[in-house]
């Protein structure tokens, strides 16, 4: 069996299903009172995990990249995916699968949506004829310089309370985890 991604293990679980009005869950009849008496949940624990933290520290980056990248019609890895391909000409799809941790399924759709909105196109690979080559198109080109530079701005933003040295330390410490 193969490992789980680690874009599946990010993903949040699913709820239980509704089922008739009578069943499921009772909440506390004081939760969530409009009156503020609500006590403060205890997350002590919760904060001493890595993993936590992490999917924390990036829920609230990700919800500003949505923000800042809907003019784009950008997703996190649609950017991902641009900036591979930017940045590394003549990519192939399954070197971007592995260095993004992408199902092959689920990159062919992203490139077929990038390559309809004329942003990246396919060439010859020059030393395997099996295989295809992603470029990105003028219009690719620009818009992922755009979205880069919006990238770059956002990143400073969400990260303003931290020193740069405590970034670039955050940083690499976060790759030695998923590096292994």
């Amino acid at each position: 069996m193969p490992e789980t991604s680690i874009a599946n293990a990010m993903r949040r679980p699913r709820g239980p299903r509704k089922k008739d009005a009578g069943d499921g869950l009772q909440l506390d009849a004081g939760a969530g009172n409009a009156t503020g008496d609500a006590r403060e949940v205890d997350t002590s624990y919760l904060e001493t995990l890595l993993g936590y933290n992490a999917r924390r520290a990036a829920l609230t980056i990700i919800a500003l990249f949505l923000r800042r990248m809907e003019p784009y019609d950008l997703r996190p890895v649609d950017f991902s995916v641009l900036t591979v391909v930017a940045h590394n000409p003549g990519v192939t799809s399954r070197q971007i699968c592995a260095a993004l941790d992408i199902l092959p399924p689920n990159l062919v759709g992203m490139v077929k949506a990038l390559h309809k909105r004329g942003l990246v196109e396919r060439r010859p690979h020059p030393t395997d004829r099996r295989a295809q080559g992603l470029h990105l198109t003028p219009a690719g080109q620009r818009l992922h310089a755009q979205a880069q530079t919006t990238a770059t701005n956002l990143e400073q933003e969400a990260t303003h309370a931290l020193s740069a040295a405590e970034l670039q330390t955050l940083t690499a410490l976060l790759r030695k985890v998923y590096r292994r």
